[in-house]
């Protein structure tokens, strides 16, 4: 009968030891590479189920919109950080580290800006300022920066846009069209001055469907090396589709870890209504779609980028409902592991599975 019940206590005993240890693991806990997530401090000041999610299962915490040059630096003479401060202040509380987003980008510009008007000398003054007020602020919280994001067109060619139409996602190029292709070397060089000890990051979307866009990132890459011009690392968005074909991830991959630098995947989510049907119906089939998808990244990185070069996987956002796809493109979509009321979906099972 003593037996039989020490038995039964075992038992209970491991089920509960499951259980705990089921509730508790998380996508940081397993992964061998920081998770990240590009976060809106107002939802996390605001919305408790998102900040613990943040909490839970991310290590890593990117700026997603609130350090871009339109909402840091409004007025030429006004620098805002009270938002970016709030992301530092919750990453130190919470053992995460940060990664800055972003210094250079033709979006997300102040109205200012478009206006400034200066010859070259007074526009370089421009960018360098606005490039060390950032860095030095942050000198010591910030591990990493994107330094200058979407350089690129798909074809290839250095962006040069002159006029402003967002319905085609055009938007005036101010850094090149001022200063030339040269500037994102400078951008660099500015950076590193600000802050030594922080790892420069080119970002870039689309290279997994434009190989022109990518053999130009690379020849960037190689002649900056030629040149010590001081980059660490790229950020592959990878906003992709459940579409999107796997052989273009593979070639990504191999060649931007070809180049030996950190390798970041540092947007992603997977949409799963590309065509963007209002009547789109989130059906199993399209979650097992999504789900794979999910798996079949992480296991690539995992396989074709070396350890030491592996940066992590940030997610851009938590739930759907947060996402960029549906706040700013406006479409219906469920592109995250999490839904609108930050619960695991089945996607993120699959990702998880993958990183183990």
């Amino acid at each position: 009968m003593k037996y039989c019940l020490a038995i039964v206590i075992l038992f209970v005993f491991m089920i509960n030891f499951y259980a705990i240890g089921q509730s508790i693991s998380s996508l940081k806990t397993i992964s061998s590479f920081p998770i990240g997530v590009a976060i809106n401090p107002d939802l996390l000041t605001k919305n408790k189920l998102y900040r613990n999610v943040v909490s839970d299962e991310f290590n890593s915490i990117t700026s997603e919109n609130v350090l871009k040059c339109a909402t840091v630096h409004p007025k030429k003479d006004v620098y805002d950080f009270t938002k970016g401060d709030i992301l530092v202040d919750f990453a130190r509380e919470n053992n995460m580290r940060v990664h800055g987003h972003c210094l250079a980008w033709h979006q997300g510009v102040p109205k200012w800006m478009y206006e400034f008007q200066g010859d070259s000398s007074a526009w370089e003054k421009l960018l360098q300022q606005h490039i060390q007020t950032v860095l030095e602020h942050y000198k010591g919280k910030m591990v990493s920066w994107d330094v200058v994001n979407e350089a690129f067109n798909e074809d290839g060619s250095y962006r040069m846009d002159t006029v402003n139409d967002e319905k085609k996602h055009r938007f005036i190029t101010l850094w090149r069209n001022h200063l030339g292709i040269d500037y994102i070397a400078r951008a660099f060089i500015y950076a590193h001055k600000a802050d030594p000890n922080v790892l420069l990051f080119y970002n870039e979307f689309g290279q997994e469907r434009s190989k022109e866009k990518l053999a130009a990132e690379l020849k960037m890459v190689e002649d900056y090396k030629k040149r010590g011009i001081p980059i660490h690392g790229l950020g592959l968005q990878m906003h992709i589709t459940i579409n999107t074909k796997e052989e273009g991830i593979v070639n990504l991959l191999k060649k931007a870890a070809a180049t030996g630098l950190l390798i970041h995947i540092s947007e992603l989510d997977i949409s799963v209504n590309p065509k963007k049907d209002n009547d789109l119906v989130y059906t199993d089939s399209l979650k097992e779609l999504q789900s794979k998808k999910y798996a079949f990244v992480v296991e690539q990185y995992r396989k074709l980028v070396p350890k030491k070069q592996q940066y992590g996987i940030t997610f851009w956002n938590v739930g759907d409902d947060d996402s960029w796809l549906v706040r700013w493109k406006n479409a219906k979509d469920y592109p995250l592991l999490f839904d609108s009321n930050y619960q695991r979906k089945d996607c993120y099972k699959a990702f998880e599975n993958a990183l183990k």
